[in-house]
């Protein structure tokens, strides 16, 4: 167990207010290019998510700190020569990821410690291994190249995701590092080799396995306010095994400390990160307030350590764009809504970018919440945002539970 410290319990307004203020989420950031570069190192990733109802996922995750802001100025960071400070990386899942940070994770790159054992399957296989040299030295020879440069109609899919095994081999270059993603063309990525993406400046010192874990654990422990030891492994998205010894060294040393605090099914022990102490302290004395209210991407980092969000919240996320539509309970990707300290509600959305319309397929509070004018007054001026940034310019709801807040919703925009 984790070194406990003296003290009160503290109310859970001031444990989900200080998980709040380390996600950058009690109060709306100023936008610059600095700006962004700190979200990212402070966050460790932002996950990045294919799907394309409304802007997509990892984009949201900066607006809902930020505010509406230019995509483009994003996404130079990431793919632009002489302006990249930060990279497509194995992170939590597939990310975005602070260059800075780079050396800490090239042992995901590690070929025994793969993030997707279905690699060495497929390596094992007559071929494979040579194509993913011919993949790599035709990248070097020609430039940075997309999926569909290599593809051909004759060629046989692999049974993994159906991926062709063109596709199988940039991914594996991709996952060890050989490559990196120079640039997004319509979302499809542009491969390059690392010498050619990578800036000289990029601290490419080696570290040990360990030692990068550790970087990374600890990385997880702060951006997460508070939390379970379980959920550290999960936001910093490694395997528990190998970190359990480097959880072990960071209680000994007192790196790792707990508190005693409210949850949602009474008090508990609740562990963080020294550093957030005496930010906790200040959330205690009123000194830090939540008062922000925006949307949250459904791959937001704040809803990543597992069950958290029931035990600090009430308030469980589910994202059900895999489940077939009889099975889903509130809809096909939902967004919650975050108020103050509360998450109080979700929507589903889908923007109709010929019409300029956003449609919420359904709206809803969670239960024992009412749609109060400062509720209503705070989500009507997040939406106005919203639809801002996506050049929407009418919402339309198709339902709403309970129906007064969507006719309250509707007549405050």
């Amino acid at each position: 167990m984790a070194k406990q410290t003296t003290g009160p319990i503290y109310p859970l307004t001031a444990l989900r207010t200080l998980s709040l203020y380390t996600q950058r989420l009690t109060a709306p950031t100023t936008l610059s290019t600095e700006a962004i570069v700190d979200l990212v190192m402070v966050l460790g990733y932002v996950q990045i998510d294919t799907l394309h109802v409304v802007n997509r996922a990892h984009d949201v995750t900066l607006w809902a700190r930020f505010g509406s802001y230019n995509v483009g100025d994003f996404h130079k960071l990431i793919y632009q020569n002489g302006e990249r400070r930060l990279y497509e990386g194995w992170g939590h899942a597939a990310s975005i990821i602070p260059l800075e940070h780079y050396r800490y994770h090239r042992w995901r790159g590690d070929k025994h410690y793969s993030h997707n054992p279905a690699f060495s399957t497929w390596l094992s296989k007559d071929g494979n291994r040579e194509l993913v040299a011919q993949t790599l030295d035709r990248i070097r020879t020609e430039g940075g190249l997309r999926v569909g440069d290599f593809e051909s109609d004759d060629q046989p899919r692999g049974t993994w995701y159906d991926w062709k095994p063109s596709k199988m081999a940039l991914e594996v270059l991709f996952a060890w590092g050989d490559l990196m993603v120079a640039d997004r063309v319509n979302f499809q990525r542009v491969y390059d080799v690392r010498e050619r993406v990578l800036p000289e400046w990029v601290d490419t010192t080696p570290l040990t396995s360990d030692e990068a874990r550790r970087f990374c654990l600890e990385q997880a422990a702060r951006a997460m306010g508070v939390f379970d030891l379980h959920n550290l492994t999960f936001y910093a998205y490694m395997r528990s095994i190998p970190a359990k010894p480097l959880i072990k060294a960071m209680i000994a040393e007192g790196v790792l400390v707990t508190i005693q605090g409210e949850a949602m099914n009474g008090v508990r022990t609740w562990t963080l990160h020294r550093d957030n102490l005496s930010l906790l302290e200040r959330v205690a004395d009123g000194e830090i307030t939540a008062r922000h209210t925006t949307f949250l991407a459904p791959f937001d980092s704040v809803l990543w350590a597992g069950n958290r969000d029931e035990t600090l919240w009430g308030f469980k996320q589910l994202l059900e764009c895999y489940k077939p539509a009889a099975e889903r309970v509130y809809g096909y990707f939902c967004f919650p809504i975050l108020h103050q300290d509360r998450l109080v509600g979700r929507f589903d959305p889908k923007l109709d970018r010929k019409t300029g319309v956003l449609h919420l397929h359904a709206l809803y509070l969670e239960p024992g919440v009412e749609p109060d004018d400062a509720l209503v007054t705070g989500v009507a001026g997040a939406m106005r945002d919203f639809l801002a940034w996506h050049g929407a310019t009418s919402l339309t709801i198709g339902r709403s539970d309970p129906p007064a807040f969507g006719e309250k919703l509707l007549r405050a925009l």
